[in-house]
């Protein structure tokens, strides 16, 4: 991406659907660490999955995306609790830029978007996210943009028999 390109942050909608289907199954395949799901999961949803996620309510759950020159680059995703005691909460889930467009502010534009997005919703007075500790550009930026680290859960992915990662918890209050 040179400095002329224009990166655009936009609501990923349902006619996005097959374009996001693809990418995310690409960054399950290039960073299978940085995901809860795995690549062979995704697959099995399939594309109606992601279908249905945008067809969601946009004060229960939305996606960004990072378009440059038109195609997707990048993507953050927000979903919100649904029980009475816990709907003030907010995740930043799906988080992942490609690689070739790492380091140009564009995962700092994903999440600044998604902050200043999840604070419209009515009633969210908190984002949480888990980032794998060994991720320490990401939580890095995650530390920046105003999230505190609240806890660790060790081995918290897990992948074959002895692959383990441990995710460092994040929150940053929204209500401040």
């Amino acid at each position: 991406m040179g400095a002329e390109s224009t990166v655009t942050i936009r609501l990923v909608t349902e006619g996005d659907v097959s374009e996001l289907y693809e990418f995310r199954l690409r960054a399950l395949q290039e960073s299978p660490e940085a995901f809860g799901a795995t690549y062979a999961e995704a697959v099995l949803r399939g594309v109606e999955s992601y279908r249905r996620r945008l067809s969601q309510p946009l004060d229960e759950t939305f996606t960004l995306g990072a378009y440059a020159s038109g195609t997707l680059v990048g993507m953050v995703a927000f979903f919100r609790e649904t029980g009475e005691k816990d709907r003030h909460k907010g995740y930043v889930v799906s988080m992942y830029v490609e690689p070739g467009y790492r380091g140009k502010g564009i995962g700092r534009a994903l999440v600044s978007a998604v902050i200043t997005r999840a604070r419209q919703v009515p009633g969210v007075v908190q984002l949480q996210l888990a980032v794998v500790t060994s991720n320490v550009a990401a939580r890095h930026l995650y530390a920046c943009l105003g999230f505190v680290a609240y806890g660790l859960e060790p081995r918290a992915l897990r992948m074959e028999e002895d692959q383990y990662w441990d995710e460092e918890l994040m929150v940053l209050r929204l209500d401040q």
